[in-house]
């Protein structure tokens, strides 16, 4: 390949990329001024950054059996990692028990499988909640698998005034980029807005939403859509928590954030920052928050699993440290960092090491971590941090104009195919290169030593499954389901009936099921 380059030099929502800014690009009141730690919060949420405390470092993981997926979760706790990272196989997330006839073939394929109190109790075996926080990526089924997590702290004699975590209960980009939604979104806000009202009291310490533009930007959004799309849909939660009768100040300091750190990384630094000064706004403006807390943008950054590739999975280290030196240097609260092999299989014990060990020398070794901001005032970022915010606020007017999140859905499911596809064609032409895909590529065979999951675990688990159903007291198993189910066809707060089943020995596909019959199924619309 020649080394001169095809002269385009565009950001990933189009606009242009000058060959230098200077001091006109930058507002007299650009954030180059203002104080961390204070609003609009730009420059970080925090006045000393990660100087006096890093970000968390979060792996995640999840694969098999409750109890498989303990053992990693042991080895990553004892390579350093500082907090856990729970990904659920898709009939966990989808509501079904690993023996409903759905589930065949995909019970913990792509995260493990939690099923009943027993799993989860395996799951944190030997771990000890009040001393590690735990996210919980899963949506649907968020409430359960908070029941449950509440219910193994009880367990192991963990007030669940002293657990800390964070559930992803996003269920808005499911209807918009992920699938893995099972109710209307009528019902599912009420299970949404019934998290933050319990959680309130009950669990204080807990992130009740992660508020997610990671899945939107892995479906093919650019820089813009995803701090816009991901605003909107926190707008959505924020207007359906007031309309349940919560006031801004008492749930809003439970928000978190989640989104996608991509290989731009100047572009990415500056998305990071104008989301948190347009958040700030939102909520003090829009939602007259006065708590700073609410006005805070507390985000996890993962590194971009659509840009991993399958040919040459050694150079997918050099992008995620890109990522990953994205996210510190825009002042993520915690990261995980994607492993090598993971465009080819589960990663391996050796892979998820390295990509750990990538946060732990940007940590220690690179010296980003001991300034706040550090790229704050490069004329480069001011400006594109105020193209970013500028573009999304557009965006989101539009949405407010159409109705809000919920009447926005396919709007914005049409905005990031669009994007999705300019990003393939560029591909395609070449004009955007992808090392060992569409250039620099080699005949390399594909790595030999994948990680390799248990055929049998399907059959296995369903057999524990029907043994829990032999020997639990039905009785009360059948009392707590018919209390839930009274529950949804009120007005109740459904999280302690949702307690109360976990530990009553029910499971979440019996409990799946008998909200399916008071709320219905999701269809969605199709549109040519």
């Amino acid at each position: 390949m020649s080394q001169e380059r095809k002269p385009e030099f565009k950001t990933s929502w189009g606009g242009e990329r000058r060959r230098v800014y200077g001091p006109t690009d930058v507002p007299p009141e650009a954030a180059a001024a203002e104080a961390p730690g204070q609003y609009p919060f730009t420059r970080g949420i925090h006045e000393s950054g990660h100087r006096s405390r890093l970000w968390t470092m979060r792996q995640y993981a999840g694969f098999g059996s409750a109890a498989e997926t303990n053992k990693r979760y042991r080895f990553l706790l004892e390579q350093g990692q500082t907090g856990l990272s729970v990904a659920f196989d898709l009939p966990t997330q989808m509501g079904h028990d690993p023996d409903a006839p759905i589930a065949r073939g995909e019970v913990g394929k792509v995260g493990v499988s939690i099923a009943a109190l027993e799993d989860m109790a395996d799951l944190f075996e030997g771990i000890p909640l009040d001393r590690v926080s735990t996210s919980m990526t899963i949506n649907a089924t968020a409430a359960i698998l908070l029941a449950l997590y509440v219910a193994v702290g009880r367990r192991q004699g963990v007030a669940a005034d002293r657990l800390s975590g964070t559930t992803q209960n996003d269920i808005l980009k499911e209807y918009i980029a992920r699938g893995t939604y099972i109710f209307p979104p009528g019902p599912s806000m009420r299970l949404v807005t019934d998290v933050f009202a319990w959680c309130k009291d009950a669990v204080p310490r807990w992130n009740t939403i992660s508020i997610s533009g990671y899945h939107m930007r892995e479906a093919g959004c650019t820089a813009v859509q995803e701090v816009a799309f991901t605003l909107a849909n926190a707008v959505a939660y924020v207007e359906a928590a007031r309309a349940a009768g919560l006031a801004v100040d008492a749930f809003a300091p439970q928000l978190s954030f989640f989104f996608n750190a991509h290989n731009d990384l100047i572009e990415e630094v500056a998305k990071f920052r104008a989301a948190r000064r347009l958040w700030a706004r939102l909520m003090r403006d829009r939602f007259g928050a006065r708590d700073p807390r609410s006005q805070m943008l507390r985000f996890h950054v993962q590194t971009a699993g659509s840009m991993l590739t399958a040919q040459q999975p050694e150079n997918n280290i050099v992008r995620v440290t890109v990522q990953a030196l994205a996210g510190i240097l825009g002042g993520c609260q915690s990261l995980h960092t994607n492993s090598m092999d993971e465009a080819l299989a589960l990663p391996t014990e050796r892979a998820v090491r390295i990509a750990l060990r990538t946060q732990q020398v940007l940590a220690y070794e690179s010296g980003v971590a001991d300034t706040v901001d550090p790229l704050g005032g490069s004329f480069t970022v001011e400006r594109l941090t105020r193209e970013i915010e500028e573009a999304a606020e557009a965006y989101i007017k539009t949405i407010d104009d159409l109705g809000g999140s919920v009447a926005a859905i396919g709007y914005m499911q049409r905005e990031i195919q669009d994007a999705a596809y300019r990003w393939q064609r560029e591909v395609e032409d070449k004009t955007r290169i992808v090392v060992g895909v569409n250039e620099f590529v080699t005949d390399d065979p594909p790595p030999g030593n994948l990680f390799q999951l248990d055929a049998g675990i399907g059959n296995a688990l369903a057999e524990r499954l029907a043994r829990l159903r032999r020997t639990r007291d039905a009785d009360r198993a059948r009392r707590a389901l018919d209390a839930l189910e009274a529950g949804a066809r009120g007005r109740a707060n459904l999280m302690p009936l949702l307690v109360e089943a976990v530990e009553s020995s029910v499971t979440l596909g019996e409990i799946c099921g008998r909200l399916r019959d008071v709320f219905g199924v999701h269809q969605p619309s199709v549109t040519f």
